[in-house]
């Protein structure tokens, strides 16, 4: 059974963000959405993510926030990156998707609708 509702963490003004919320409304499903922007993603449901697919794949190493952040020259620790996700979402590859117990990053139709097959 297809998922009734798709959990879509990510930003208003992220496109690929946009894109999955249109993907699944015209395919209507509901989709409850996580605005990273006003409220930061729970650690755990971060961790479920990480655990999926390892915290290198979830960050957007192309992006301008990427880049300022230094991450690539820094020597930290996983904790302290996830730390620094929590406090700037724009550093994930958006959105992060959960339909049921598929889980997708970045704009990636074919999982979505992968979710949608249940």
């Amino acid at each position: 059974m297809s998922p009734q509702q798709v959990q879509l963490f990510g930003l208003k003004k992220s496109a690929a963000t946009r894109a999955a919320e249109r993907f699944f409304k015209e395919r209507r499903v509901k989709v409850q959405f996580v605005d990273l922007g006003t409220r930061p993603i729970a650690k755990g449901e971060l961790a479920r993510f990480i655990q999926k697919f390892g915290l290198n794949a979830l960050l957007d190493r192309e992006g301008k926030a990427y880049e300022r952040s230094n991450l690539a020259y820094l020597r930290t620790t996983e904790d302290a990156i996830i730390a620094r996700v929590i406090e700037m979402p724009e550093l994930l590859r958006l959105p992060l998707v959960r339909g049921g117990k598929v889980l997708t990053v970045g704009e990636d139709p074919e999982g979505w609708a992968r979710m949608l097959e249940g």
